[in-house]
C-alpha cells in the first residue's frame, strides 16, 4: 500500500512507496508541543528514500535535547506540518498523521517523551512508552528502568 498526503491548501503533497512505517509515534516532548499547538504530534516514520514530496516546504531547524538538529518543514501558504528530519537519521522521514490523506490506517502504537507531557495530557498508557528519547526505528529496545 502506498501512502499519499497534502496540506490544507493543496499546494504541498507527498506520495510514500514503502508498504508500512518503521514506527508510528505520538510524541510529547516541548519542540514536537509547540508545532502541535499544545498537543503532541502523531507521526509515521517512513525510509527516507520512500518520501517523494511535491510543492515548496518551509523549514525551520533547531538542535534538539537529544544533541541533534531536528528540521521541521511545513506547507509555507497554509502552515500544515508535512514532516520532520533529524540529523542523527538521515535515512528516515517522520510524516505527520494530519498531512497524510484520510483512510491510512496508522495509529502511534508508542508514546515518546512523556516527562515533557502537561498534567493534563491524555497518554495511552496501553502502548509503549518512553520518559525521553527512544531508541531509533528499528533498533533493539532496551528495557527502561
Amino acid at each position: 500500500m502506498a501512502f499519499t498526503g497534502r496540506c490544507a491548501c493543496g499546494a504541498v503533497t507527498a506520495t510514500i512507496s514503502a508498504p508500512e512505517p518503521v514506527a508510528v509515534r505520538q510524541c510529547w516532548c516541548r519542540q514536537c508541543q509547540q508545532a502541535a499547538a499544545g498537543g503532541s504530534t502523531n507521526n509515521a516514520v517512513f525510509p527516507a528514500e520512500s518520501v517523494t514530496v511535491s510543492g515548496a516546504l518551509g523549514s525551520f531547524g533547531y538542535v534538539a535535547p537529544s544533541g541533534n538538529t531536528l528540521t521541521q518543514f511545513f506547507c509555507p501558504q497554509c502552515g500544515t506540518g508535512v514532516m520532520a528530519q533529524s540529523s542523527g537519521r538521515m535515512h528516515l522521514r517522520t510524516v505527520r498523521l494530519g498531512f497524510l490523506d484520510p483512510g491510512h490506517g496508522l495509529e502511534p502504537d508508542t508514546v515518546i517523551w512523556t516527562d515533557e507531557a502537561p498534567a493534563w495530557a491524555q497518554v495511552d498508557r496501553r502502548d509503549a512508552s518512553y520518559s525521553g528519547q527512544p531508541p531509533a526505528p528499528g533498533q533493539p529496545v532496551a528495557e527502561q528502568a
